[in-house]
C-alpha cells in the first residue's frame, strides 16, 4: 500500500533527515560535498512551512517511509504565477524499480491540478526516461521540453519538462 501523506512542521527534523539521502545519491551527479558538520544541508527547508505555495510530502510503502516529493512555486523557466515546480523528488533504493516513484508522482501531480515544470540534470538518464513515462502518462496534451537550462544545478545545464494536469 502506498500513501501520500502531508509533512507536518514538527516533523521538520524527519524530512531533513531523508534529504540528506538524497542529496548523498543526488552527490553521483552534481560532485557536491558535506559541510564541516557531515550534512549536505538543505537551505529552503524551513521556507515550506513559511511560504505559500510550497507543499511537501512523505512517501510510505506500507506505513514505512519510502521517499519523499516536494513543491514549490518558483520555476527556472516559467515566470508566470500559476506553474508548480517538482522542486525534489526521492524515493529510497529499497523501492525503486517497483512502480512506488511512478506511482508516488502521479499521486502528487494530480493533487495540484494546473501547470507544471521540474528539470532534470543531465548527467542521470535514469531520472529522464522515468520523468518521461510518469509525464506521458499523466499530461493533458504535448509535454515541452527545454534544454540548457542555467542556474539549477551547480555543474551542469538542465533539462527542463513542462506539462499540464
Amino acid at each position: 500500500m502506498i500513501e501520500i501523506e502531508a509533512v507536518k512542521e514538527e516533523q521538520r527534523e524527519i524530512l531533513a533527515h531523508l534529504i540528506e539521502l538524497y542529496e548523498y545519491d543526488f552527490s553521483e551527479y552534481e560532485d557536491s560535498d558535506v559541510n564541516a558538520y557531515g550534512l549536505y544541508g538543505y537551505s529552503y527547508l524551513d521556507y515550506y512551512w513559511t511560504e505559500n505555495n510550497r507543499y511537501a510530502y512523505f512517501i510510505k510503502v506500507n506505513g514505512k517511509l519510502a521517499g519523499f516529493a516536494m513543491v514549490c512555486g518558483y520555476c527556472y523557466v516559467s515566470k508566470d504565477s500559476e506553474t508548480l515546480f517538482m522542486s525534489e523528488f526521492f524515493i529510497m533504493k529499497k523501492y525503486r524499480r517497483q512502480g512506488i516513484g511512478k506511482y508516488a508522482a502521479k499521486e502528487v501531480l494530480q493533487k495540484h491540478p494546473g501547470k507544471w515544470e521540474l528539470t532534470v540534470h543531465p548527467k542521470n538518464p535514469i531520472s529522464h526516461n522515468f520523468w518521461k513515462r510518469v509525464i506521458t502518462e499523466i499530461a493533458q496534451g504535448e509535454m515541452k521540453v527545454v534544454e540548457q537550462v542555467p542556474d539549477v544545478y551547480d555543474d551542469a545545464l538542465a533539462t527542463a519538462y513542462l506539462f499540464e494536469i
